[in-house]
């Protein structure tokens, strides 16, 4: 049991007692309460758990509309209408826990296991690059053979490996936890963000559902991003699995997480992820979870977090239906997936068998084109911007920026650049046309100056096969 030589000797700053006598105590709330809360957060301060707990109290619709009323605002007022574009890329899923939820769990004799050779790696990042993307997560089980070495590897490989205008200009980390020098060799290969789901902060059903492995040790995982900052990795994401256990309680604690790391290291998570359980090959507890979160339910998590944790990126994956997306979208997300595809080698391959490579099933399967036309129609920005990892507009620098007017004076700028590059270089003619009609509508309301005369010159300079320009 190798894992265990690492083991902090640390407390949970998961405050269980704390949490349940804060939704108890919260019960009931009135809409005045509720409504001095969302003032609060549209004046873009976190809030505080009695805030949080409130919130998660609201059961009447009437004032639930009036929490997502806030959500969709403070979304407008803090990322403007921008969605940032990034795919999934499993590397392997051998795995040595035994995870109740997940298809990759050892005790599956039903999945086929595999793990991609660095030439297939090359092959599946250059299908990607086929499509657009410029963004991917990098997806490990927990196993031996993906150790730091392993990991840094793969992603020296993914930025290395380029087709035509195509290039990967971010790689975000989801991995096991690792050790403070590991962690710096990984770090040394320029990654983005490196994310750790706890799946569930409740420790005894973490307990419950996590009988074996490394990931059986809550501490180890639930301090395994303060040991990532340690070595220097300031993007760090959480996130929890909803369905294992109460989702007001999971709500909690990602904003105990999110309290920890400010306190500790003076900025908060780059991103929270809120995916629900989804059905996986031969694993009974994924088809019924205990704690099943209604698509009510997960509007109220999405909107609630984006009230507690302003200026921190909201992911949606592909897991939910395209309605769902649709519908969350507006509640303050700021991060998606399309196009994706999680079987082992699935993008590069026409693998008929590739649900017998992962992890769970996807609920939305509309490629990235479809989806990127579908919300320009819709008014959003789709970006696959990656300025601020390459400027050092990280960590508690980000801060910095994000509070004076950060969306004005860079996101959108850089989003739009982004997304004519993707017009230039790979959409059909018809999504051409949508995204030119997006882009002239974003000029339309952008304030005269010089910002605006700069990124006039860089589209002219994009038109005519220049890229990658970026503020």
């Amino acid at each position: 049991m190798l894992w265990i030589r690492d083991k902090e000797n640390q407390k949970p700053f998961i405050k269980e007692d704390e949490i349940f006598n804060l939704l108890e105590e919260t019960k009931s709330p009135s809409k005045l309460k509720i409504r001095d809360i969302i003032q609060k957060s549209l004046s873009k301060e976190r809030l505080n758990p009695d805030e949080v707990a409130t919130l998660l109290n609201v059961e009447d619709d009437e004032t639930l509309e009036e929490i997502f009323e806030g959500a969709r605002t403070l979304k407008r007022n803090v990322y403007g209408n921008r969605i940032v574009f990034f795919a999934p890329l499993y590397i392997g899923n051998k795995c040595i826990n035994n995870c109740e939820y997940c298809g990759f769990r050892s005790s599956n004799s039903e999945i086929f296991r595999n793990t991609l050779s660095f030439e297939q790696l090359e092959k599946e990042v250059r299908a990607l690059e086929d499509k657009g993307h410029k963004r991917l997560i990098l997806v490990y089980g927990e196993h031996p053979d993906y150790d730091a070495d392993f990991i840094a590897k793969t992603v020296e490989t993914v930025y290395k490996t380029k087709n035509r205008n195509g290039e990967i200009r971010r790689v975000n980390i989801n991995a096991a936890p690792q050790t403070i020098d590991d962690y710096k060799k990984i770090k040394e290969v320029g990654i983005g963000t490196f994310q750790i789901f706890q799946e569930t902060y409740h420790f005894d059903t973490y307990k419950k559902v996590h009988p074996k492995g490394p990931k059986s040790s809550y501490i180890w995982r639930l301090y395994g991003l303060d040991r990532a900052v340690a070595a220097g990795i300031d993007d760090v994401g959480i996130g929890a699995l909803f369905g294992l256990y109460d989702y007001k309680f999971e709500v909690m604690g990602l904003l105990y997480h999110t309290i920890h790391l400010e306190e500790r290291f003076g900025f908060g998570p780059h991103t929270i992820s809120f995916p629900r359980i989804e059905p996986a090959l031969n694993t009974p507890l994924s088809e019924q979870p205990p704690y099943l979160v209604n698509n009510i339910e997960f509007k109220k998590i999405v909107a609630i977090l984006r009230l507690a944790v302003p200026y921190t990126g909201l992911i949606l994956t592909a897991r939910e239906p395209s309605h769902i997306r649709n519908e969350v979208l507006k509640l303050g997300v700021s991060q998606i997936d399309a196009g994706s595809n999680i079987g082992i080698g699935a993008y590069s391959t026409e693998d008929q068998q590739a649900y017998k490579k992962s992890q769970f099933t996807l609920g939305d399967q509309r490629s990235l084109d479809v989806v990127i036309k579908e919300l320009a129609i819709e008014g959003y920005l789709p970006s696959f911007c990656t300025a601020c990892y390459r400027m050092g507009r990280t960590g508690e620098h980000f801060m910095e920026f994000a509070i004076p007017g950060f969306v004005k004076r860079f996101c959108t700028p850089n989003a739009i650049l982004t997304l004519l590059e993707y017009a230039q270089d790979y959409a059909p003619e018809n999504t051409k046309i949508t995204i030119e009609k997006r882009i002239e509508e974003e000029l339309k309301v952008m304030n005269e100056g010089p910002l605006k005369e700069k990124l006039l010159e860089r589209i002219d300079l994009v038109k005519t096969g220049k890229r990658d320009l970026y503020f």
